[in-house]
């Protein structure tokens, strides 16, 4: 089942269109960080890259599946997408929100399609973190208590889906709403909190538990990257949530 639904996966993608839209890009520059789940000690690199501004957007998406209707709630396969795939949306082409509001409740399946039909792919976890690291005036934030509160205010107040994007701060890189509008899908959601019983998987969970001398349960900074990295751990590609969003990335050209 697993080889038939990614072939399935593949051949939809080869069959995609989409309007330009949602171009405005900016640029991370490269650099390491150290992410919660590292060894001790251990940075990873993160090459330079561009990153959309905005999320996708419910105007957006709504283009979206209107030249790719296998998208369509009433048409998109289980495989792909659970029963709360566009739940808000009335019909294949109404949604309730804002139009300038994020498009919500969208399966990591579509948004990865999304993303490729634009020439694009879905940000990785490691471009992710680095890019919400900065606030508005530097690029590595997370020491800054301030900073790090206003972070997990937002993860305690409900239903900031319904507002516009560009309603949060413009950090270092020119980037909106990383933090204060939806989670958003990477690439690598679910490569660190893993369930299963291999020796590796317990590796990866130890480490983001204790991996880091830097770690401490009473720490803001870590308090919030963990509560990220639980939650993608507990999705799977076809789920969808109401607080989950997603925007693109894409390579920078040599």
């Amino acid at each position: 089942m697993k080889y038939y639904s990614t072939a399935l996966f593949l051949l939809l993608s080869l069959f995609c269109k989409l309007s330009a839209q949602n171009d405005k890009m900016a640029m991370v520059e490269g650099g390491v960080y150290l992410p919660l789940y590292g060894a001790e000690g251990k940075t990873v690199k993160v090459e330079p890259f561009l990153m959309d501004v905005h999320p996708v957007t419910n105007a957006d998406y709504l283009k979206f599946v209107q030249e790719n209707p296998k998208w369509k709630k009433s048409n998109v396969k289980s495989l792909f997408a659970d029963k709360s795939y566009l739940s808000k949306w009335t019909d294949d082409t109404t949604f309730t929100g804002l139009k300038d509001a994020p498009v919500n409740n969208v399966s990591w399946f579509a948004a990865k399609n999304y993303c490729e039909c634009q020439g694009k792919r879905l940000p990785t976890m490691d471009e992710w973190e680095y890019a919400a690291m900065a606030n508005e005036n530097v690029p590595d934030a997370l020491k800054i208590k301030a900073y790090n509160q206003y972070i997990l205010n937002w993860y305690e107040t409900p239903k900031t889906f319904n507002q516009p994007v560009g309603s949060t701060f413009k950090n270092y890189y020119g980037i909106y709403d990383l933090h204060g509008l939806v989670w958003e899908w990477t690439q690598d959601f679910n490569t660190v909190l893993i369930s299963g019983e291999s020796r590796k998987d317990v590796d990866k969970d130890a480490n983001l538990f204790c991996g880091s001398a830097a770690i401490g349960a009473s720490d803001l900074m870590n308090y919030a990257a963990f509560m990220r990295y639980a939650f993608r751990g507990s999705m799977k590609a076809r789920y969808s949530s109401q607080n989950l969003g997603f925007r693109c990335a894409k390579d920078i050209e040599n």
